[in-house]
């Protein structure tokens, strides 16, 4: 690369992240014009104007929620996530919260919290007092578990190693996440099958319009009496207002989740969380060199990986001079593109389209040098919302 690429970083990213984009290449800052690509976590880019040379936008985490997706597929734009980066931080909070409702450890620490400690009945008010605690160990329970990727497979496998039986629901499983499941898992048909039989419930689902309010005041009616909902993927996907009344209905004995409300403020059934999910030091480092890997793949070579909005396409180098296109998912685009380059004299070395809903991707290597007039050509095809010229210095 002859100039350093431009990365906006948005938010403190781990320095081992950083360290992906070597100085000799990158330069990265928190106020540079014209970047090339952004690197963020959880700024809120949807009332910030995004300028015209961005090529990426790299989130150090899972949702995209705080991103314009849309727009930016508009422009052609890929947004990368970092997913299962953060799955083992998220999967040991879900143990704590079930172990929290189980052995009822916040009402406990208010207790403790409140002790005099100088009054001489000190012991005598504590063995009185514990009995108000009293808890359950997780042995022999059922877990439910709705969402059966990384995290959800990783959860469902520490139940598994704690004596727990595991039900599990996920109507869009990979075929990577049913490798990753243990066979001691049940298969359920619906979340109300899940909700009906677990006496856990834990949630990893991303918010969309398909799981906002996945669990209502209809289905949390079905909950055996003292069951336990754990909600660290999304607030949106768990209807608050439902979940109080079914507390004072008794039907749920206590709600966890990773999203405090002013709805579920204090309620003593309810163990609310400050987005602790993927803060460890671990979880921060593995999702900021995740996605620095990518961006600088997407950047130098053109391959896409992880990309919320674009097809998955890699492509292995074999020639000097690429070019990587994307564009609308319509008829003759690759006849189109093929022709522009055949009718400047260029000889197509490889090429690899793919295509996801209304997106496609395509990456073609050539023979020789391209002129900056066949990539206008290219760009002006109807259709095609972004092209670029990638010749690779070592070759």
């Amino acid at each position: 690369m002859a100039e350093r690429l431009r990365i906006l970083v948005l938010n403190q990213i781990s320095p081992q992240g950083l360290a992906r984009l070597p100085a000799e290449h990158y330069e990265t800052g928190k106020d540079l014009a014209m970047p090339d690509a952004v690197l963020v976590r959880s700024a809120d880019m949807h009332a910030m104007e995004i300028p015209a040379s961005v090529r990426a936008i790299g989130r150090a985490g899972a949702g995209t929620n705080n991103i314009p997706v849309e727009a930016m597929s508009a422009r052609g734009v890929p947004v990368f996530n970092a997913p299962g980066a953060n799955a083992n931080a998220v999967k040991e909070l879900v143990i704590a919260g079930m172990l929290m409702a189980a052995r009822h450890l916040s009402g406990a620490l208010r207790f403790v919290d409140e002790l005099d400690t100088g009054h001489a009945d000190l012991d005598r008010t504590v063995e009185g007092g514990k009995g108000r605690f009293a808890g359950f160990e997780l042995a022999g329970q059922t877990l439910g578990v709705v969402g059966l990727g990384k995290v959800g497979c990783l959860v469902a496998d520490a139940a598994i190693k704690l004596g727990m039986q595991v039900l599990g629901y996920d109507p869009e499983i990979t075929v990577d996440a049913a490798w990753s499941l243990p066979s001691q898992v049940k298969k359920a048909g619906s979340v109300g099958e899940v909700l009906r039989n677990a006496n856990f419930v834990s949630l990893h689902v991303p918010l969309m319009a398909a799981t906002r309010d996945l669990v209502n005041a209809e289905n949390l009616g079905l909950v055996r009496p003292g069951t336990v909902l754990l909600n660290f993927s999304r607030d949106g996907v768990v209807n608050n207002p439902a979940v109080l009344a079914s507390l004072a209905a008794g039907h749920l004995g206590h709600y966890v989740c990773d999203f405090p409300s002013a709805l579920l403020h204090r309620h003593e059934r309810v163990t609310c969380l400050p987005h602790l999910g993927a803060c460890t030091r671990e979880a921060e480092d593995n999702c900021a060199v995740m996605v620095a890997d990518q961006l600088v793949d997407f950047l130098e070579n053109g391959n896409i990986v992880n990309a919320v909005n674009f097809p998955g396409v890699t492509m292995p180098r074999e020639s000097a001079w690429r070019v990587a296109i994307a564009n609308a998912n319509v008829p003759n685009m690759l006849g189109q593109i093929s022709t522009a380059m055949a009718q400047a004299g260029l000889n197509i070395h490889n090429m690899v389209n793919k295509s996801r809903g209304d997106m496609a991707y395509t990456l073609v290597d050539v023979d020789s040098a391209v002129r900056g007039a066949v990539l206008d050509d290219i760009g002006a095809i109807e259709g095609v919302l972004s092209v670029r010229y990638l010749p690779h210095a070592a070759g």
